[in-house]
């Protein structure tokens, strides 16, 4: 599996997990993860896969101020409804980064390393997606507006073409070029761009 050169070009985002370390997973526990690891859990590679990656970088970078982010350390209260759009793409890539996950998480080990109830939906905000830090209270709001980086030329096009059933592997190619010419884009060129990846403070 050949994944675009890009892929390992854009920003990493390191954590770490006590209970990777206690388990044996890490023996520092620390983990790095790469915007390929957020590839392979959504199956997918696009714009939304790459704005949720900036966001949770961005919340712990805010959050954590220098300092290793602790996964299992943070509340992520989502906006929307899980079935909303595309909040469920979104809420898992976070969900990989800061070990939140919703009834269905990890419930802990000797009370301790719980990650479940950690993931919520529906708190309202919109598309945005509220950050806290289950030690101190700290809390961030995070939002993308991707407006601000377009594909090179209209996608729709492109992708009505692709989806023919008798399109060429030509047109499929420079479909996927377009698409990932945009993604690419947003995390190389907009990864600290604060009018792409929105950070307000709360507490």
């Amino acid at each position: 599996m050949a994944f675009p050169e890009f892929f390992e070009q854009a920003p990493r985002i390191a954590v770490h997990d006590a209970l990777a370390r206690l388990l044996g997973a890490s023996d520092d526990g620390r983990i790095e993860y790469g915007y390929a690891d957020a590839v392979k859990l959504a199956g997918h590679s696009c714009p939304t896969v790459a704005g949720a990656w900036l966001m949770v970088r961005a919340a712990l970078q805010a959050l954590y101020r220098g300092q290793l982010p602790e996964r299992g350390g943070v509340r992520v209260d989502m906006g929307e409804a899980e079935d909303a759009g595309t909040t469920g793409v979104v809420a898992q890539v976070f969900t990989l980064i800061t070990g939140a996950a919703a009834g269905n998480g990890f419930q802990g080990v000797g009370g301790r390393f719980s990650r479940h109830n950690l993931l919520r939906h529906g708190a309202g905000g919109g598309n945005t997606a509220r950050f806290t830090r289950t030690d101190s209270g700290a809390a961030v709001e995070v939002g993308m507006d991707l407006s601000g980086v377009p594909a090179d030329v209209p996608l729709r096009p492109l992708l009505a073409s692709a989806l023919a059933d008798d399109a060429s592997d030509a047109t499929r190619a420079e479909f996927a070029r377009v698409w990932q010419g945009r993604v690419r884009r947003l995390l190389l060129e907009h990864a600290d761009d604060p009018a792409v990846i929105q950070v307000r403070p709360l507490a």
